[in-house]
């Protein structure tokens, strides 16, 4: 294994569960040592690693635990505000907080220290979306280097621009993001099947010769000759592809239209309210996408509708034959230790799901041959979490409320749980921090913001380019705006003469806004399509290896343009849309 990271490179890490990459991370910081070989590290290296657990003293709060780091405390107080960090949380312990809340802290503990070379471990678990994006947004302006693992590929996409795959305990490392690689990988594994297939027609060859002559004291001292050329062959090696699972979720139970009905429900904990007067009808096959800032109260939400925690008021109905299979971030703790994975699955599975259908679900969820049998005791946490996710797929329930149900899932099988959910023929309640997930699973979005369940009238895409330019908390604060929608009952606009002018003042702004946006994204858009023309112009000059070169460019160009146009047309639609409303 070797490979090396140079200056300002930004570097995603992939690989199978259980390949190493946390393991890797852990030898660059010395926590663990190698069996072999070495690690050079520059004079200059400031290493900052932001690893998946990190412990604290039970009182210790983000002041105490930011007191080593080389940028002074108001400093990061200010960065803070950009990760959502109020100066309550400063003073409060850190173990109070929720686990979105922590790796803020763990992230602004990291901007600290002034690294120049970052390891990032799964750092988008428990995110929300905009601290998600305000995460994205310092990868991408981030001046040093830094090696990402993630399972999110859209993450990945925006913020890497080398892969390097750990596997079968060897690396690789790829230049591009994570389209690149899997484009460069398809490539290579070809031209590897074109050469081991002439090379196996090389020694079909000489072995025919050998079989023929070599008896032959003519041509004896040929076919020796040949069969040491043919031992001296290398080997072509061809890697098995990852299994493309297929998750087959048995078909649920037949139920009426309508599922679940909310009528003005409060939920909270005790005599705290968190989420107030929610009314939503949910109907068989409807797809909600949940999403919000941490701690606004998407898992009480879920857990209001699984009827984990009982309303302060209001009711809960579930339709004619409804029955609800919930997963929370934690349910893995409910598993019994001493339990095989096989025994978990049966247990739970309905009456009517057969051993075979069981051991299908549990191999797309990697868990297949021996696996199976392993005990609950000796899994990993993600491992743990898998177990858990099927338990609940096999109970043939007619509603889902998954809470970060990709959490512990590597690319194929969030790929192969995405498409199962896409076809899936029940009522599903969904939150993810996964925007790709949410994107093609969710045929409707649900904004709990404010201590309210709000329904957003756009697309998953329209709710992420609000985010993105902040428009989507300046129309919050617009009465009656049309980004945020109470559930409880359609949109009734009801402007008086007293806040009209205001009411239109506040839009005036938010459009100059987009203006503003939609003249960037135009500027994009013409500066990059002249890089275009003049490369493929020089393209046309170029052979081989700097015409590789070339045709990669322009290939990140393509795509830097395709996002700005669609930036830019979509800031267009919006400003056409507001000013229609002045």
């Amino acid at each position: 294994m070797a490979f090396a990271i140079n200056e300002n490179e930004h570097v995603g890490v992939i690989g199978p569960n259980g390949a190493g990459k946390t393991t890797l991370f852990r030898i660059i910081t010395g926590e663990e040592d190698l069996t072999s070989g070495e690690v050079v590290r520059s004079r200059d290296l400031r290493l900052g690693y932001l690893a998946q657990e990190a412990s604290w003293t039970s009182d210790q709060t983000l002041e105490d635990y930011l007191s080593d780091c080389i940028k002074p405390l108001w400093d990061l107080r200010q960065l803070g505000i950009d990760l959502g960090l109020s100066d309550e949380v400063f003073t409060k312990p850190i173990r109070e907080l929720s686990g979105g809340y922590r790796m803020r802290c763990k992230l602004l503990h990291l901007i600290g220290t002034e690294p120049n070379l970052l390891l990032l471990d799964e750092p988008t678990n428990y995110l929300d979306l905009e601290t998600l994006l305000v995460l994205e947004k310092f990868l991408q302006d981030f001046s040093g280097s830094f090696l990402l693992i993630s399972h999110d590929r859209e993450f990945l996409r925006r913020t890497t621009d080398h892969t390097l795959e750990v596997e079968s305990g060897d690396t690789t490392k790829f230049p591009g993001n994570i389209d690149d690689y899997f484009e460069e990988k398809q490539t290579l594994r070809e031209q590897l099947e074109k050469q081991a297939y002439s090379q196996d027609k090389k020694k079909k060859a000489i072995m025919d010769f050998v079989n023929r002559f070599g008896a032959k004291a003519t041509k004896a001292r040929q076919a020796q000759s040949k069969l040491r050329s043919l031992q001296k062959m290398e080997k072509i090696e061809i890697k098995s592809l990852p299994v493309s699972a297929t998750i087959p979720i048995p078909v649920p139970n037949r139920t009426g239209k309508k599922t679940l009905t909310v009528k003005n429900l409060d939920l909270g904990y005790g005599d705290v309210k968190i989420l107030k007067d929610i009314n939503l009808e949910l109907v068989r096959g409807e797809h909600l996408g949940v999403v919000g800032f941490n701690g606004a109260g998407k898992t009480t939400f879920l857990k209001g509708l699984a009827k984990a925690i009982s309303p302060i008021s209001g009711s809960i109905e579930y339709g004619l034959d409804v029955s609800i299979g919930y997963y929370a971030q934690h349910v893995s703790d409910e598993l019994d230790l001493s339990k095989t994975v096989f025994d978990e699955l049966t247990l739970a599975a309905h009456k009517h799901v057969t051993f075979q259908e069981i051991l299908d679900l549990a191999g797309a969820l990697l868990f297949s041959g021996k696996d199976v049998y392993k005990e609950i005791s000796v899994l990993s946490g993600g491992e743990k979490s898998r177990v858990s996710l099927a338990k609940i797929l096999l109970k043939k329930v007619p509603v889902l409320l998954l809470d970060e149900p990709t959490n512990h899932l590597d690319f194929q099988t969030v790929e192969a749980l995405t498409q199962a959910l896409k076809t899936y023929l029940g009522t599903l309640v969904v939150v993810s921090h996964d925007r790709g997930f949410i994107a093609r699973v969710a045929n409707r979005i649900l904004e709990v913001r404010n201590g309210q369940v709000l329904t957003y009238p756009g697309t998953y895409d329209e709710y992420l380019w609000s985010l993105e330019n902040g428009s989507l908390s300046k129309l919050d604060d617009i009465p009656n705006s049309p980004t945020s929608i109470p559930i409880s009952s359609p949109p009734t606009p009801s402007i008086t003469n007293t806040n009209l002018k205001a009411h239109r003042k506040e839009i005036r702004e938010t459009v100059k806004i987009l203006k503003k946006t939609a003249r960037e994204k135009e500027s994009i858009v013409n500066k990059t399509q002249n890089q275009i023309d003049e490369l493929s112009r020089v393209l046309e000059t170029k052979l081989g290896e700097e015409a590789g070169k070339i045709t990669f460019e322009l290939s990140k160009l393509h795509e830097v343009l395709d996002n700005a146009e669609a930036a830019w047309l979509l800031a267009l639609e919006k400003i056409e849309d507001l000013e229609s409303k002045i």
